[in-house]
C-alpha cells in the first residue's frame, strides 16, 4: 500500500515556523490500528487522514469531504493547523476546484474558503466559564509557577483551561515561561481537561498590532507544548472578544516556532478563523 503525505506549516507563510501537521488523502478508510501507527510515526501534534465521501468524486472535484486527526496518541475532536493543513493540499497540491470545502469531522461541519493567500475556517465558537482558581491551584502553580494570574475559566466544550496572566505581566513572563510538562500532567489524572491555554492581553497599537497573545500546553493528548492551535482560538476568541468589544482581532501563539491568527466572530455563533499555511515535505508512505 502507498499513501501519500504532505507535511505543511500552518498558520505561518515561512519554513519551519508555525505548527507542523502531516496529511493523508486517502482513497479508501484505514482501520483505526492503522490511523494510530502512522501518527506516532510522523510525531507530529497532529496528522489528518482525508477521505472521500462519495466514491464518485475525486479529490479535485469533491466539495465534502471526511477528517480525521490524530496526535501521536490520541485521536481528537477538533484541530485548526491540521483542517488548515488539509485544506491547503486539496486547494494547492490536488487543485481542487471548489471555491468551499466541507470536512465532516467529530467535531462537526467544518468550511474552509480560499483567501487571497491563505484560507478561511468556519468553526464553533466555545465561550469559556469563569471557575474558581482554588479548584485547579496545583495545576495552574505547575503552568505559571508565581506569576500574578488574572482570572482562571474552563471550556466545558472542549476541556480546556483558560489562565489569564495579569496586565501587569511583560510579554516575556509569557514568551519565556519554562514549563514541566511532565509535572503538569501530573497535576490531574481524572481526564477532566486536556489542555492548558496560558494568555495574556496584547498590545494593538504596537505593530504588527495583536490583541492577544497564548501558548498551549496538552501533555495529556502526546503533546507537551503545541506551537499553534486553531481549536484554543475558539475559546480564546470568545473570551478576548467580549473582553476587548471586538469582533475582529488579529492573535499571536507565541510558541518558539510562533504564528499569527486572524479572527473574526460572526453574527451566527461561529467563528472564523484566518491563515496560511507552507508546503515543507511532500512524499509516499509504504506500507
Amino acid at each position: 500500500m502507498e499513501i501519500p503525505v504532505y507535511t505543511l506549516d500552518s498558520f505561518t507563510n515561512l519554513p519551519f515556523k508555525g505548527n507542523p501537521a502531516a496529511v493523508c488523502p486517502l482513497l479508501h478508510e484505514l482501520s483505526d490500528d492503522l490511523y494510530y501507527k502512522i501518527a506516532a510515526e510522523m510525531n507530529l501534534s497532529e496528522t489528518a487522514f482525508i477521505t472521500r465521501i462519495n466514491p464518485s468524486d475525486s479529490f479535485t472535484t469533491g466539495s465534502r469531504f471526511r477528517l480525521r486527526w490524530f496526535t501521536p496518541t490520541t485521536e481528537v475532536d477538533l484541530c485548526g493547523h491540521a483542517t488548515l493543513a488539509s485544506a491547503a493540499v486539496l486547494f494547492q497540491h490536488i487543485k481542487n476546484v471548489n471555491p468551499t470545502l466541507v470536512f465532516e469531522t467529530k467535531g462537526g461541519d467544518l468550511h474552509v474558503t480560499q483567501k487571497e493567500e491563505g484560507y478561511i475556517m468556519d468553526f464553533p465558537l466555545n465561550p469559556p466559564t469563569r471557575v474558581d482558581p482554588n479548584d485547579f491551584k496545583d495545576t495552574i502553580k505547575a503552568a505559571v509557577g508565581n506569576l500574578p494570574v488574572q482570572e482562571v475559566l474552563f471550556c466545558y466544550n472542549t476541556k480546556k483551561l483558560l489562565i489569564r496572566l495579569a496586565d501587569s505581566c511583560d510579554i516575556s513572563a509569557l514568551t519565556d515561561l519554562k514549563v514541566d510538562t511532565v509535572a503538569l500532567e501530573n497535576t490531574e489524572r481524572s481526564g477532566r481537561f486536556c489542555a492548558v491555554i496560558v494568555t495574556m492581553k496584547g498590545s494593538p497599537d504596537c505593530q504588527p498590532g495583536y490583541d492577544f497573545y497564548s501558548r498551549d500546553f496538552s501533555p495529556w493528548v502526546g503533546v507537551p507544548e503545541d506551537p499553534v492551535t486553531g481549536s484554543n482560538h475558539t475559546v480564546l476568541g470568545s473570551y478576548w472578544s467580549e473582553k476587548l468589544g471586538k469582533k475582529k482581532m488579529l492573535a499571536c501563539q507565541c510558541s518558539s516556532r510562533g504564528g499569527e491568527l486572524e479572527l473574526e466572530l460572526r453574527d451566527d455563533g461561529r467563528i472564523n478563523i484566518a491563515g496560511q499555511a507552507i508546503t515543507i515535505l511532500q512524499g509516499t508512505i509504504k506500507l
